[in-house]
């Protein structure tokens, strides 16, 4: 018999729509380049340009800023760049600052040279100091400075102060580029309230299909230097043969989630719930004082729970949750499967072991009642597991 299973993993990537997946197999159906003149490849173009829209709509960006790449880590590698020109005038960045919660593709620098990345400490609260970041940009008085910051943090879901932060960058002359990728679909995200220059956001995040993402870039003069070179595409910004199925499974999904937000207060209310069991169910096992929740006292998006028991190694917990049908996470899903300690929480200082048992759940479009119920069956399961364990240890001293 085939267990139901409880998919508690939408940061990680969200399931595919079918909404999302009729439009892929309608143009995976056709022949056809969007780069062609024939009837063909107009229709493959004007499914490209549906979608431009579709996605611009769900940031309230301009189409024609709209980039499409083959991932978010590619979109994140063509915005992160120095080569930066204004009114046709070259204006490069002199320095990168990013702070040390970001994702792996944003703190490995883009086209940086590793020597211009400068790395922002936050708060042990996860949120990034307002006066630690000017302090930081006044002892590079005279540059032009270059900020990436994540909206809302992938493994903790922590929102941060991002306009009040692009602020002080501009002021001075600097550009500013925000992660968005855990933050469409969650939250409402307008490029222009934040004021940033350049917007992350990636389709299997919404429900849309994997292999497809977008660099949003906020009308202005700006121009950046193409990192892949060859044909016309994208406007010149991005050479290679489009993925039209895949860019108009990201638009369908994109225009679903822009109509989401009223979803926003049920799924708050899911993970509200689940969060306020987790205490009653540890602290039935003497466990009360060992539960963590992080971010619990800030502003998060949300789907997203981060949290860890004392005692519980998140690798063999993410394998019992497994065996009992529930999928859920450690953190960020680009590590190529491997469990170890969280960047983020080390950047919070939470000492090491509370940091390699961190557990993520992250919630979507389909997450019901029933998946939390499957959830703390298999919880209830494992903090017994670790009791009876911690109880024999204590047995064993004495």
């Amino acid at each position: 018999m085939t267990i139901e299973r409880a998919y508690l993993d939408y940061n990680a990537s969200a399931p595919l729509r079918p909404e999302a997946l009729a439009v892929m197999f309608d143009i995976y159906a056709r022949p056809g380049n969007a780069s062609s003149v024939h009837g063909e490849g107009r229709y493959y173009r004007k499914c490209v340009e549906a979608a431009r829209v579709q996605v611009a709509d769900l940031v309230a960006a301009e189409p024609d800023g709209v980039i499409f790449t083959g991932s978010a880590t590619e979109a994140a590698h063509l915005g992160l760049t120095p080569a930066i020109s204004s009114n046709g005038a070259a204006r490069p960045a002199d320095k990168l600052f990013v702070l040390e919660t970001e994702h792996p593709c944003i703190l490995a620098g883009g086209r940086f040279e590793p020597e211009q990345v400068i790395s922002v400490p936050v708060q042990s609260n996860g949120l990034a100091d307002v006066d630690g970041l000017e302090e930081i940009l006044s002892q590079h008085a005279g540059i032009i400075p270059y900020l990436a910051v994540q909206l809302a943090n992938s493994e903790t879901g922590i929102v941060q102060p991002v306009a009040e932060l692009a602020k002080l960058v501009r002021l001075r002359g600097g550009y500013v580029l925000c992660d968005a990728v855990q933050a469409v679909g969650r939250m409402p995200v307008d490029i222009g309230q934040l004021g940033v220059d350049f917007l992350l956001v990636s389709a299997h995040k919404i429900g849309g299909p994997q292999g497809v993402g977008a660099l949003i870039c906020a009308p202005s003069a700006l121009e950046i230097a193409p990192a892949i070179r060859g044909g016309g595409q994208e406007m010149n910004r991005r050479a290679g043969t489009e993925n039209v199925a895949a860019i108009a499974g990201f638009g369908a999904a994109a225009a679903l989630a822009a109509k989401e937000a009223e979803n926003y207060l049920s799924i708050r209310a899911l993970r509200d719930s689940i969060e306020s069991e987790l205490h009653p169910i540890c602290a039935a096992q003497g466990l009360a004082d060992c539960l963590t929740v992080y971010g619990a006292d800030v502003a998060r998006i949300e789907n997203t729970i981060l949290f860890s028991v004392e005692g519980l190694n998140a690798e063999t917990a993410l394998i019992a949750f497994d065996l009992d049908g529930v999928a859920v996470s450690s953190g960020s899903a680009c590590s190529s499967g491997k469990v170890g300690r969280s960047h983020v929480l080390q950047a919070m200082g939470v000492d090491a072991k509370s940091a390699r048992g961190a557990i993520r759940l992250s919630l979507g479009w389909k997450s019901t009642e029933q998946d939390k119920d499957k959830f703390f069956r298999a919880f209830n399961r494992i903090t017994r597991r670790l009791a009876e364990m911690t109880d024999m240890r204590l047995s064993g001293a004495a």
